[in-house]
């Protein structure tokens, strides 16, 4: 598996960030990923950080459909490709109805076939083409207007990765058939199926199967034999992505562990939450529902979580280190780095024994 981290953006301090990011290049890990909610952007960090690094690859993680013009996000791509050298990923995703409409103004409407629509676009401008094209959510040019089929004067970028966060159904259909890759939440190995049925049925609808995607997950990693100090907050987290990541009726996380098998669960948080109970509703968290959709325990329990993952078919394992210093964050991350590279030599040595058929 390859290691991907996240950044953590709600801070200002970006002498720490680049610290962070080129500290972790070095320690080898793979692709850096900047979203976006309400606070900074997603892609004038990874400008910030092309600057400051040489071989990790840098992804949008997510840039919000619907927030830019389709134009816009190609724009945007062929930008930070050619600044970085070729390492951008764009990583695209519908967001939900309190961003789009509580923040952007714009109407959560339509949200698949405006994502679908904004990948069929970006890929037009990056190929080279001259834009014209006519769907049922974007018109380029305008109809009845004043413009005309334009051509992008940047060096096209046909060969910039396009991945999707899904979580629903139709969306992990999408992703399936169109992307090269997934970015996953709400995900456990145990229960792959709830995400990986839906992609492997839109990869067949394109004559693809899900080897043909790099499938992106993983969690807050935490090696420690004091679980009772990490449980709490990440219980927390996940009542916040249960009960505040969207509205009552578009919370795409919440119905996706209802999908698991935790609906009561799910519906409870977000009752508990909606009602104010912010306490009460990560109370109501099973510690289970942690140990499953993270990396926290001790090396032995992270060592199994980790040969989950990979047995799961996750090919890149997203982290978020758990430390408050810097320090504390780099020397965890350097412990999955190292226990994930154990993994693989393992698998390579079980491998070439069967090979061989020298016995173990």
């Amino acid at each position: 598996m390859r290691i991907g981290i996240c950044l953590r953006l709600s801070t200002d301090d970006w002498t720490t960030v680049s610290d962070y990011v080129t500290e972790a290049e070095g320690l080898g890990i793979d692709v850096v990923w900047a979203g976006e909610a309400w606070g900074h952007d997603a892609a004038t960090p990874l400008a910030f950080l092309a600057a400051r690094t040489t071989r990790v690859r840098l992804g949008s993680g997510i840039m919000q459909v619907g927030s830019r013009s389709p134009a816009l996000v190609a724009m945007t791509a062929m930008s930070l490709a050619a600044m970085s050298g070729g390492r951008f990923l764009l990583g695209l995703g519908v967001s939900g109805p309190q961003v789009m409409e509580g923040w952007h103004g714009v109407p959560f409407a339509r949200p698949v076939q405006r994502l679908r629509e904004t990948v069929d676009i970006v890929r037009a401008v990056l190929r080279g083409r001259r834009l014209a094209y006519h769907g049922e959510v974007y018109a380029v040019p305008l109809p009845g207007g004043e413009g005309r089929p334009l051509q992008s004067t940047a060096c096209p970028r046909p060969r910039v990765p396009v991945y999707l966060a899904a979580l629903s159904p139709r969306s992990l259909e999408l992703t399936g058939e169109l992307a090269d890759g997934w970015l996953g939440m709400s995900f456990m190995p145990e229960h792959r199926d709830v995400f990986f049925r839906h992609l492997a049925v839109g990869a067949a609808r394109a004559g693809r199967t899900l080897d043909d995607l790099d499938l992106q997950a993983g969690g807050t990693v935490a090696i420690t034999d004091d679980l009772d100090r990490v449980i709490p907050s990440l219980k927390l987290s996940l009542a916040y992505t249960m009960g505040a990541m969207g509205s009552h009726r578009h919370n795409f996380y919440n119905h996706a562990f209802r999908r698991a098998g935790y609906e009561d669960t799910a519906l409870e948080v977000q009752r508990l939450w909606m009602s104010g109970r912010w306490r009460d509703a990560a109370r109501r968290v099973p510690d289970d529902l942690v140990l499953k959709t993270n990396l926290v325990g001790t090396k032995t329990m992270v060592r199994r979580r980790l040969a989950a993952y990979r047995s799961a078919g996750i090919t890149t394992l997203r982290v978020d280190p758990a430390g408050e210093t810097l320090d504390e964050r780099l020397a965890a991350l350097g412990e999955v780095i190292e226990l994930v590279r154990d993994l693989g030599r393992t698998a390579t040595t079980v491998a070439h024994r069967s090979v061989t058929g020298v016995a173990g």
